[in-house]
């Protein structure tokens, strides 16, 4: 009996200690809501996206980004470490984009709606505003496909996506 005793002992808290290297491994997330993904710079990426009140989705123009979010939003510099830095695997209509230390987040292709029109490009399409300006009136925006991932510069009443970082 003393032997099934310590088995079962011994059984539990290496299924303890596999638990817990697992759930490390794969949720970095800090109370705050941001994901550790080992990037060089230390960066932080927020695990969702934000939810505009205004409008009752999640696109904001560029000015309302800005002005809500201020230094939470990625610049230009931050998207190009994430896409440099990381893994990018197309999982349906989202990337599963995974840092350096195997934690993830999702970006879901959520389309942008033209200045003041019709939202185009929902589960094909994800546009996600930085905080640096382009020309004029632009601004630039991480976008993707299912088969490419690169930075461009866009008009900033396009409403888009918007996902904070943490420094």
């Amino acid at each position: 009996m003393k032997k099934v005793l310590i088995f079962s002992m011994i059984c539990l808290m290496g299924m303890a200690t596999v638990c817990m290297m697992n759930s490390c491994n794969k949720d970095q997330t800090n109370k705050e809501g941001y994901v550790n993904l080992g990037l060089p710079s230390g960066t932080k990426w927020r695990a969702s996206n934000e939810t505009n009140s205004n409008s009752g989705n999640e696109f904001f123009t560029h000015d309302e980004a800005v002005a809500k979010f201020g230094s939470n939003l990625p610049t230009k510099k931050q998207f190009e470490e994430l896409q440099n830095s990381c893994k990018w695997k197309w999982k349906g209509s989202s990337y599963k984009v995974t840092g350096p230390n195997g934690s993830y987040i999702i970006l879901p292709a959520s389309g942008y709606r033209y200045c003041g029109g019709d939202v185009y490009g929902v589960n094909s399409y994800g546009y996600y505003w930085s905080s640096s300006l382009g020309a004029s009136d632009d601004a630039w925006s991480l976008l993707f496909t299912s088969s490419s991932v690169y930075m461009g510069s866009y008009d900033r009443c396009d409403a888009r996506s918007v996902r904070l970082v943490q420094k």
